[in-house]
């Protein structure tokens, strides 16, 4: 089930309430569309049949984390 944009807008405030972030009403339905949209992407995405061959697991290889001076 997807949610109305009224959801979405319900839900926007009530996480900016939490966080102190002060939003006004225009703000907060932008943030809103943003959400749905972002949402609207992910299902599409989520969607598209992938099989472990589409994706290369060690495409990210991180760089080794650096040595601190002076540590033992």
């Amino acid at each position: 089930m997807d949610p109305s944009i009224d959801d979405v807008i319900s839900y926007v405030r009530a996480t900016a309430m939490m966080l102190d972030l002060p939003l006004d009403a225009g703000q907060v339905e932008r943030v809103a569309a943003h959400l749905s949209r972002t949402k609207a992407m992910a299902s599409m995405l989520a969607a598209v049949p992938l099989s472990p061959e589409d994706e290369p697991a060690e495409i990210f290889c991180p760089a080794p984390f650096p040595s601190q001076e002076g540590s033992a």
